[in-house]
């Protein structure tokens, strides 16, 4: 004896059968949408603020003589592939040539060296990495710049990403290609 029970499963059955014949289709992977994420080209090398103020007589007062004594008697290598932002944390006045100084020390063992705080030290790294992003293969194609990073991304990276991707984009949106955000779309002509 059938029971509706029974009906029901070998109805469910088959139709799950015949579900699985059809073919899943992902039309965001077929499309010709390209998909850039900033996050893919964060640079691994540790960050550290340097303050001057530790060089300074009494943190305050920069005396040449024992500057200059300071600076020789740093490890610099400890500082090997680091990003340096130069600050000072006092109200101290640094001339120019302090920090050109330091940079002098920094020449062989620092990636980058900026004065300015650990977000101006972000952006002058993304600006290098922006600059120097081949997006030719960006031309008359649909963009999207992925959002929601884990790593620091600075928001004048996205600017200067935009910047770059204008000229050449068919259209440029920002986020998931499930929920994005338009942001351009090339005018036809």
């Amino acid at each position: 004896m059938v029971t509706r029970l029974d009906e029901r499963r070998s109805k469910t059955r088959t139709w799950n059968a015949l579900k699985m014949k059809e073919e899943i289709v992902n039309r965001v992977a077929k499309s010709s949408l390209i998909t850039i994420d900033l996050e893919e080209y964060y640079p691994k090398e540790p960050r550290t603020l340097l303050d001057v103020k530790d060089w300074l007589f009494e943190g305050l007062i920069l005396k040449e003589n024992e500057f200059r004594a300071e600076l020789k008697n740093f490890d610099w290598l400890q500082l090997k592939n680091h990003h340096v932002a130069l600050h000072c944390s006092t109200d101290a006045i640094i001339p120019a040539w302090a920090y050109m100084l330091i940079q002098t020390h920094l020449k062989d063992v620092a990636k980058t060296v900026v004065v300015g705080s650990l977000d101006n030290l972000e952006s002058f790294i993304y600006k290098s990495i922006v600059d120097n992003l081949d997006l030719d293969f960006c031309k008359n194609k649909p963009i999207i710049v992925k959002g929601c990073a884990n790593k620091p991304i600075p928001q004048n990276a996205y600017l200067m990403l935009i910047q770059k991707l204008q000229p050449l984009a068919k259209s440029i949106m920002y986020g998931e290609a499930c929920s994005s955000v338009p942001l351009y779309k090339k005018k036809k002509i």
